[in-house]
């Protein structure tokens, strides 16, 4: 096996390992939806057409609550607002055909832009193996849910909510040799702590952008 072969084998691997922790959390968000009393045709609706977790945790969290579904768009809207810089950074691996930027501006999320960023000699190839396992594990993961409804628990109480940041982590540290990517890691992350007992769950992540304010101070 060459070299070449071996990195795809390894890719592989690391894209299952991330799109098996996304289908075991779209399980819970099957289970608490149809716990919150969604109806299964708008829980699959939302995998498919939204394709987001936090929004759609969101809205399954204001609809339990009582809360009005306007409420619920513009929660998920303003959280899913960081997808404008995701937009922006994987632009290039997307391509430019107007059919490969309308989906892959659907599969765009946390886990397919770190994934390309951190392969940025596959970028292209690793953006679309990764959205579209994730796609399909999400999918699959909320069908599960639905069938299993509340034998399926909180995430929160087994921790397969760490599944999310451990996995990113885990992309991003090869690109931590770098000073400057270090110095905008670190400030962005103090940002986003710093705004988190005062926002709701998703938004600190939008104050985390502040971290591109000291980008090349270093070396200026």
């Amino acid at each position: 096996m060459d070299m070449r072969s071996l990195n795809r084998t390894d890719g592989l691997r690391d894209v299952l390992a991330l799109a098996s922790a996304v289908g075991v959390v779209g399980a819970s968000f099957g289970a608490l939806a149809a716990a919150a009393g969604l109806s299964p045709a708008l829980t699959v609706g939302m995998s498919l057409l939204v394709f987001a977790g936090g929004s759609q945790f969101l809205v399954v969290s204001v609809v339990a609550a009582g809360g009005s579904p306007l409420a619920a768009v513009v929660a998920g809207l303003l959280i899913n607002a960081r997808h404008l810089p995701f937009g922006l950074a994987v632009a290039p691996a997307v391509g430019r055909s107007w059919p490969a930027r309308l989906f892959g501006a659907h599969i765009l999320i946390d886990e397919s832009t770190a994934y390309a960023r951190s392969r940025p000699g596959d970028a292209r190839r690793a953006f679309w193996t990764s959205g579209v396992a994730l796609f399909v594990f999400w999918n699959l993961g909320t069908v599960v849910g639905l069938l299993g409804g509340s034998a399926v628990p909180d995430p929160d109480a087994f921790g397969i909510d760490a599944a999310f940041p451990a996995a990113l982590l885990a992309l991003l540290l090869p690109g931590l040799r770098a000073a400057d990517t270090r110095r905008v890691g670190l400030a962005a992350a103090a940002a986003a702590l710093v705004a988190t007992p005062f926002l709701p769950p998703g938004l600190p992540v939008l104050i985390g952008l502040l971290g591109l304010a000291v980008a090349g101070r270093g070396e200026r």
